[in-house]
């Protein structure tokens, strides 16, 4: 009799995990079908429209490579769009993140004003901050570098505030009990204990931020993306093809720039 029991208690754990596994399984399939209602899926549309996306590539050949003079001063803008917006981002995320992180903050009311802080300018997107900017100081690329720096105080403020809340705390006690002020402590402890991750964060946002900046020139903050748009809308596929090709060159370069520094400072 004792047999039969222990063999239902012992089965009882798994057959319960099975039912929540099979349950989370046709839950996610309800979810991807009403996804794919939702957006009206039409795959069948790819094949009928591929004659006319075969006549857009055909005409975007060969792409035009003497527009490459008149792109060099976009390409610089683009470039400078992510410095500037990662350089002002850090310097105001790093000081939100003390405050917003729970063990070094000095009080409740800082932590949670930084949090509303960082709260709201990573909830804005980018591209709403770039229009926001561009009705206050026109057109350029200057406020598509002033959206790229809220928003990376955002998403910077919250990364860095996990790091440092993360962080060893040993070093930051031991500098109390000798009697060190709160600046020495966060100067010899706190900073050298995260540096190397803030960097590396950092470097990843810059990453992020180029790429944002050739979407936000489609609302006219300059760059690479606002010599897209024209092309786009005067059908100058080959120089469109050509300016790709320049983005993804780009793009590629500062994905393998931004990962070798990483890996200087991890």
């Amino acid at each position: 009799m004792s047999t039969p029991y222990k063999g239902r208690i012992a089965g009882g754990p798994s057959l319960a995990r099975n039912v929540v596994s099979f349950g989370a399984m046709i839950v996610a399939v309800a979810l991807f079908v009403q996804a794919w209602i939702v957006v009206q899926a039409r795959p069948q549309d790819l094949i009928t429209g591929a004659r006319g996306m075969a006549d857009i590539i055909s005409r975007s050949l060969p792409p035009a490579f003497d527009q490459f003079g008149p792109t060099l001063m976009p390409v610089l803008e683009t470039i400078d769009l992510a410095i500037f917006g990662t350089v002002i981002g850090v310097l105001l995320a790093f000081p939100l993140s003390i405050l917003a992180a729970r063990n070094v903050t000095p009080g409740k009311p800082f932590y949670y004003g930084a949090r509303a802080v960082i709260g709201i300018t990573r909830s804005v997107p980018d591209l709403v901050w770039a229009l926001l900017f561009v009705t206050a100081v026109g057109l350029g690329p200057f406020p598509g570098a002033l959206a790229l720096a809220v928003h990376s105080v955002g998403m910077l403020g919250r990364l860095f505030a996990e790091v440092i809340e993360d962080m060893d705390m040993g070093p930051v006690e031991a500098l109390t009990l000798t009697g060190a002020g709160r600046l020495q402590v966060f100067t010899h402890a706190v900073v050298p204990g995260v540096l190397p991750s803030l960097l590396g964060i950092a470097l990843y946002r810059f990453d992020e931020n180029l790429r944002s900046s050739l979407v936000l020139g489609f609302v006219g903050a300059g760059g690479i993306g606002f010599m897209l748009l024209t092309a786009m809308n005067l059908f100058q596929y080959q120089t469109v093809a050509f300016l790709l090709i320049v983005t993804f060159v780009l793009v590629t370069c500062a994905e393998r720039i931004s990962a070798y520094l990483r890996s200087l400072v991890a």
